[in-house]
């Protein structure tokens, strides 16, 4: 399922109350300079990158603001713009320095630039030393989400998955402590900032459970990753969880391969439900990887209708569409599959999927599909253009 937007979450850092870090007058005598060093991080060429993206229309002007780049989903560019903030010559304070290292990492990740992202963050060396501590408060003065994403990648970086499976137990055993002092405070002084405290650290460990499953899978574990799955919140049901995190337990459910299981992470859907299409693409995947391709098809077809007239998310309403072609592909209307997937790009839209769904399909009905697959890419490097184009012209409107 597609993001809000490209790079919504990245670019809203600075108001997410999960990337605040700990302040103190000893927080600034910490040096954290080592972290600025410029041989940490790895220039990116244009190497991977295909031909037709490679023109200097194509890339972003390397004036833009970081959180420009963050916004239109220029991960590349934005990893680059990190990389050279963090090593100017004059050091951004500590927070800046860790928000900007998480952008760094996060973005090579998006970019598939992993493995590059998990040699650069062995520069944090062992974020569970009280070096990483305000020696006041005793508070991690690392942002939560840096320091999730540094587990899963020290563990590739070090390549030792197992490393990174024990540390996502060591951050939720953190999590829980935090829960409990949460707990016993609201109990002697009820005030709605401490519940809202614990609903952040409950939300947390929520998200690690789904972190581990996931670790899981990525070292073939399968047996393990349902077995976790199916313990680790054995008297929970659909509705006492937060709506986006039983969608990540069903789309686990589906990679394992248990349809049945990931059809039990979601209410039945209803007309009257707020998460009705939430349920609905779930059951639909569901039925997808059961070869039921009729009666998804049907699914998909309603979720458009809704999402055309609701106002829905443009990323969702083409990650329908886009679904609906791979069930007509498979149900041998190729034509239609071509021509569904083809609008999408007409209409300005392209993602990886998208590409490579409609790759896939000029592989399957013709021998010229490298000329198509060239023509493709340089289709979707020409919106890019166009799209810069037009964010001149309106910055220069007035």
């Amino acid at each position: 399922m597609p993001s809000p937007a490209p790079g919504s979450n990245l670019s809203s850092l600075s108001s997410n109350p999960s990337f605040k870090t700990a302040h103190s007058t000893l927080t600034t005598q910490k040096d954290f300079s080592y972290l600025l060093r410029p041989e940490i991080y790895h220039p990116l060429t244009l190497l991977d990158v295909p031909p037709p993206f490679r023109t200097t229309a194509s890339q972003p002007d390397p004036s833009t603001p970081l959180e420009v780049l963050l916004s239109a989903g220029h991960f590349r560019s934005a990893a680059i713009k990190a990389s050279q903030l963090l090593t100017a010559p004059q050091a951004p304070p500590t927070p800046t320095i860790f928000s900007l290292l998480y952008i760094r990492l996060s973005c090579l990740t998006l970019c598939n630039q992993t493995p590059l992202a998990a040699q650069e963050v062995k520069c944090l060396e062992d974020l569970n030393s009280s070096y990483y501590r305000d020696d006041e408060s005793g508070v991690h003065l690392v942002p939560w989400n840096l320091r999730v994403l540094a587990v899963r990648l020290q563990g590739m970086g070090y390549a030792d998955a197992r490393r990174g499976v024990m540390g996502f137990y060591e951050l939720a055993r953190e999590a829980r402590l935090a829960l409990t002092s949460l707990k016993k405070t609201l109990a002697i002084s009820p005030t709605s900032s401490i519940s809202d405290e614990i609903a952040l650290w409950e939300e947390r460990l929520s998200e690690l459970a789904i972190r581990v499953a996931s670790a899981l899978i990525e070292m073939q574990d399968l047996e393990g990753a349902a077995h976790f799955l199916d313990t680790s919140s054995p008297t929970s049901s659909p509705t006492q969880t937060l709506p986006p995190l039983q969608t990540q337990n069903a789309l686990l459910y589906l990679c394992l391969g248990d349809v049945e299981a990931a059809r039990s992470c979601i209410d039945t859907p209803t007309e009257d439900d707020a998460q009705d299409d939430a349920g609905k693409v779930i059951l639909a995947l569901a039925q997808m990887a059961d070869g039921e391709f009729d009666a998804c098809v049907q699914i998909w077809e309603e979720l458009i209708a809704s999402a055309s007239t609701g106002g829905t998310d443009g990323g969702e309403l083409a990650m329908y569409r886009q679904n609906l072609a791979v069930c007509l592909l498979y149900l041998g209307r190729m034509d239609h599959a071509k021509e569904a997937l083809e609008s999408l790009i007409d209409e300005g839209n392209s993602f990886h999927a998208l590409t490579f769904n409609l790759s896939t399909i000029y592989e399957l009905c013709t021998e010229r599909s490298r000329a198509l697959k060239i023509g493709l890419a340089e289709r979707v490097a020409g919106m890019l253009v166009e799209g810069r184009e037009g964010e001149g012209e309106g910055a220069g409107v007035g």
